[in-house]
């Protein structure tokens, strides 16, 4: 899988936080990165030498994941639940951190979007 882009990003509401992405790669590859803990954690899991001890993902409507990162004298983690499921194209999901950045908990919605390959 390559990265093609640049991520964008933008804010369309006061609440809202857009991100996209876009990579050579098949839509079910990316969200087999995306839940799939060997895979999650090459990507979002060893960085600026941090690891990722902590990768659980329970990959169902009620199901849970979760994530610790440690290193550099830190340790991270956070959680959620899945709220919606349409394999491979959405997820939606809680998250909170242990450590409480914000009150209360976000809610992530990732579409996967299979668009024709550049030439």
């Amino acid at each position: 899988m390559r990265n093609v882009g640049k991520m964008k990003l933008a804010t369309p509401g006061e609440r809202t936080i857009e991100m996209s992405r876009a990579f050579d790669a098949p839509r079910q590859l990316v969200f087999d990165a995306y839940t799939k803990p060997e895979l999650v954690r090459q990507w979002l899991g060893v960085f600026n030498g941090m690891t990722m001890p902590v990768c659980e993902i329970d990959l169902r409507v009620g199901g849970t994941y979760r994530y610790v990162w440690e290193g550099n004298g830190m340790k991270m983690g956070m959680r959620g639940v899945y709220r919606e499921i349409e394999k491979p194209s959405r997820l939606v999901a809680t998250e909170k951190f242990d450590e409480a950045w914000y009150p209360g908990e976000a809610v992530g919605t990732v579409t996967f979007v299979e668009q024709g390959r550049p030439r």
